[in-house]
């Protein structure tokens, strides 16, 4: 097996463990809704999900472990992709809350702040900002 072939192994792992995560997240309320569905196909299709994976994952999301990525920038595009499903049908239930929180952690983020950096990327989500925005606000929530 090539570097190569190692490299792109790994990184559609991750890429599966991610997107299992978001699937986690919109089925936490029991249904998926016509807007998380549409969210999940864009994703798929940026993370290079097969459709037989995609299939694969929607019927068991607990297969493919959650794979922290190592830089902060990273955590936060994730963070960002998660929050957005949390807040796709516009409604914060505290179970869904709940389960941003716990990938927070899984992501890498630490107990002491993590229900602040929670609390801003929702706040952030609900004044609609877009990626850039949600990493350079988040990088700078303390200042």
């Amino acid at each position: 097996m090539s570097i190569a072939d190692l490299f792109d192994s790994e990184f559609k792992d991750r890429n599966r463990g991610h997107f299992s995560a978001i699937v986690r997240v919109a089925l936490a309320d029991g249904d998926l809704t016509p807007e998380e569905k549409n969210f999940l196909d864009k994703l798929a299709v940026r993370l290079e999900i097969s459709e037989d994976e995609y299939a694969e994952i929607l019927k068991n999301p607990l297969k493919y472990p959650i794979n922290p990525p190592y830089s902060y920038a990273l955590r936060l595009e994730r963070l960002y992709d998660l929050s957005r499903m949390v807040y796709a049908d516009h409604v914060l239930g505290p179970k869904q809350k709940e389960i941003l929180t716990r990938f927070a952690l899984a992501l890498g983020f630490t107990p002491g702040n993590v229900h602040y950096i929670v609390d801003k990327a929702l706040s952030l989500l609900v004044m609609n900002v877009d990626l850039d925005t949600f990493v350079y606000e988040m990088r700078h929530m303390y200042k």
